[in-house]
């Protein structure tokens, strides 16, 4: 956590997620400051980064099976780099190289990585907030269940009146 490249790496990850989703990162950036001054005994991980967790990948052959990451934010994003050295020129799906960050909603995208052969390495340095945080800030700081009862009927309603009806359908 205190190594100067992975300090960089959060950083640049953290600008460019500033930089290309403004809106998004507007989001987090309102509730990681809610959540850090309720919770001013919690060590971030860097303090350059927008993300509240980490995933240092050093296995000298990691294999990522398809999976999505359910438990961050749907729309929330991750960043993944990958380090070490290996040929990411296999044309499947997307040419990854050593070095370059994606920042992708791993809780919507399927994503995993390919096998790399015996004389490569491939590591990879994730940043990412767990979805449960944003639900947590969003209730108040409390359970679902108080959250849930404290709401009027017209507030548990909110979510479903986007729900069109078949007569609004057929208006149309």
């Amino acid at each position: 956590m205190s190594n100067i490249a992975f300090i960089r790496l959060a950083g640049f990850a953290t600008g460019v997620f500033a930089n290309w989703a403004p809106n998004l990162f507007s989001y987090y950036t309102v509730h990681m400051r809610k959540f850090y001054k309720r919770y001013s005994h919690l060590k971030r991980p860097f303090l350059n980064s927008i993300w509240t967790a980490c995933t240092f990948n050093l296995a000298l052959k990691p294999v990522a099976l398809v999976t999505r990451d359910f438990g961050n934010l749907a729309f929330g994003w991750c960043a993944v780099t990958a380090l070490g050295n290996y040929d990411y020129t296999p044309r499947i799906i997307l040419e990854f190289p050593p070095g370059c960050t994606i920042l992708l909603p791993s809780a919507a995208i399927f994503h995993s990585n390919i096998p790399i052969s015996a004389n490569e390495c491939r590591y990879s340095f994730t940043q990412y907030t767990a979805g449960g945080i944003f639900r947590w800030i969003e209730h108040g700081f409390q359970s679902e269940e108080a959250y849930f009862d404290s709401l009027s009927p017209e507030e548990m309603a909110r979510g479903v009146g986007y729900f069109s009806t078949l007569e609004e359908l057929r208006a149309m």
